[in-house]
C-alpha cells in the first residue's frame, strides 16, 4: 500500500508518523511549496510531487491533511482517481460538501476515513468503553471542554479566516460534538452562545458554550476555547448515568476516575486507571486506519460520523449567531441513516 500525503505542517508531519509505523510505504509528499513538502520527503526517504495529480497518479491512498476549506476538491479529485481517503477533521466546511465527498467515494468504490482522533485517546476511549459496557447506567449529562490558545495572527493563517476555517467552532469544538454523539448518540438540536473579541465576526470567537439535545434525552454540555495563554492545552470530560460518574481532566493527576453507585453497605470502587500512554493517538488511529484500507474492515470513526459532526458545528455557530436553537434538518438525518 502507497500513501501519499497532502500538506506538510503539524498534522502531516504527525500523520507521517503515524503511516511510518504501519506496513504501507510512505510515497511522498505534496504541500504549498517544495521547501515545505521536501523537509518531510527527506526524512521519510520519500518524493516530493510537483502537484497533487501527480501524487494521486502514484498512490493508492491519499492523506488529507491540508486547510479544511481544501478537503472538499481533493477529495472529490482522489474519488475521480479510484484512490482510498483520509481526511483531516473537519471532514468539509459545509454539509452539502460532505455529502457530495460520502457520496463520491461510496460510487467510486473507494473508502473515506475521518481523523476525529480524540476518539483514539485512551482515557476518551476507556470512557467510552465504560458507557457502552454498562457501568455508568444511562447517559443522562455529558460535560466536555477543549480549552486551547488562539493561532497566531500572521499572514495566511487560514485558521483564522472564518470562510476556511469555520472558526473555533468547527475547528476545535467538533471534536467534543463528535464525542457526544459518539457516546450518546444522535442530536436532535443544538443551543450555543458564543463570545468573541470582535463583535459580530464569528472568526474572533474565543469562547463558546453549546448544549446537545439528544434523541433519546441525554444532554451534553460542551465548552471550546482560544482563550488561553500558550502554550496551554486542556481538555476535561464528565459522563453522568443513572448507576455512575465518569471524570477525566487532563490537569489533574489520575488520568481516568470510574465512580459508580453502589448499596450503601458496599465501599464504591474508585479510580479506575486507563492503560499507559504507550503510543500517540494519532498513530493509533493511522493503524487502524491501515487496517480498515488494508483488510477491508470498518474504523470506528466513519465518514458519515464526520458529516454529523460537522452538521452539529455549524447548527452551533448559527444559534450563536441567532440566539435561537436549532433542530437539526431531518433530509440530513436521512441521508445519514441512508449511508450508514
Amino acid at each position: 500500500m502507497k500513501v501519499g500525503i497532502a500538506g506538510a505542517g503539524f498534522m502531516g508531519a504527525t500523520h507521517a508518523a503515524g503511516w511510518a509505523e504501519t506496513e504501507a510505504a510512505i510515497a511522498g509528499f505534496v504541500a504549498e511549496t517544495a521547501k515545505e513538502a521536501g523537509r518531510l520527503a527527506d526524512q521519510y526517504h520519500a518524493h516530493v510531487y510537483p502537484n497533487y495529480e501527480a501524487m494521486l497518479a502514484d498512490v493508492d491512498v491519499v492523506d488529507i491533511c491540508t486547510p479544511t476549506h481544501l478537503h472538499y476538491e481533493m477529495t472529490l479529485q482522489a474519488a475521480a482517481a479510484g484512490k482510498h481517503v483520509v481526511c483531516e477533521k473537519p471532514l468539509a466546511r459545509t454539509v452539502e460538501q460532505g455529502r457530495a465527498m460520502i457520496t463520491a467515494c461510496r460510487e467510486a468504490g473507494v473508502k473515506l476515513l475521518v481523523a476525529h482522533v480524540v476518539r483514539f485517546f485512551p482515557e476518551y476511549a476507556l470512557a467510552k468503553s465504560a458507557v457502552e459496557n454498562g457501568q455508568i447506567g444511562r447517559p443522562a449529562v455529558i460535560r466536555l471542554a477543549r480549552g486551547s490558545f488562539r493561532p497566531k495572527k500572521s499572514v495566511g493563517n487560514w485558521f483564522l479566516d472564518f470562510e476556511k476555517s469555520g472558526g473555533m467552532m468547527l475547528d476545535l469544538m467538533i471534536h467534543d460534538f463528535d464525542y457526544a454523539r459518539w457516546v450518546a448518540g444522535e442530536v436532535e438540536s443544538v443551543f450555543a452562545k458564543s463570545i468573541g473579541h470582535a463583535k459580530g465576526d464569528a472568526a474572533s470567537v474565543d469562547y463558546g458554550m453549546a448544549i446537545l439535545k439528544h434523541k433519546n434525552g441525554a444532554l451534553s454540555h460542551i465548552a471550546g476555547a482560544w482563550a488561553y495563554p500558550p502554550p496551554t492545552f486542556r481538555t476535561r470530560l464528565e459522563i453522568a448515568g443513572d448507576a455512575g460518574l465518569i471524570e477525566f481532566d487532563s490537569a489533574a493527576t489520575a488520568p481516568i476516575e470510574i465512580l459508580l453507585r453502589k448499596p450503601e453497605a458496599e465501599a464504591p470502587d474508585v479510580g479506575l486507571p486507563s492503560s499507559p500512554l504507550s503510543e500517540s493517538p494519532f498513530t493509533t488511529q493511522i493503524k487502524e486506519f491501515y487496517n480498515a484500507l488494508a483488510h477491508d474492515r470498518s474504523a470506528r470513526v466513519s465518514a458519515e460520523d464526520g458529516l454529523a459532526a460537522v452538521q452539529i458545528a455549524l447548527a452551533a455557530i448559527e444559534s450563536a449567531k441567532t440566539g435561537k436553537a436549532v433542530t437539526l434538518r431531518s433530509e440530513e438525518t436521512r441521508f445519514l441513516e441512508a449511508q450508514s
